[in-house]
């Protein structure tokens, strides 16, 4: 049976204009190490107003961000502590 020993918070913060939205992921690690990433959408200029979706855009891109950082920083720990050059996932 598996336990929760650990659980982990990201925030999400937009700003948008009428044709941007930039987002910023960020996740506090049990380390104590923050990881921040950022994202952008931008509307076409002919596409109607829904800030919803250049949200939904602007955090996926941000979030995406995040996930390869996070990634290459275990694979850095995995590399420190072994000695030897891990193969990160390429996506």
């Amino acid at each position: 049976m598996m336990h929760t020993t650990v659980g982990w918070h990201v925030e999400m913060e937009f700003m948008e204009d009428e044709r941007h939205t930039k987002a910023v992921a960020m996740v506090r690690l049990p380390d104590g190490s923050e990881v921040r990433a950022h994202g952008h959408a931008s509307r076409h200029r002919v596409d109607s107003h829904q800030p919803r979706v250049g949200e939904e855009v602007a955090g996926a891109r941000a979030l995406n961000e995040l996930a390869m950082q996070l990634l290459t920083k275990a694979h850095g720990e995995i590399d420190e502590a072994s000695g030897r050059i891990s193969h990160p996932l390429h996506v």
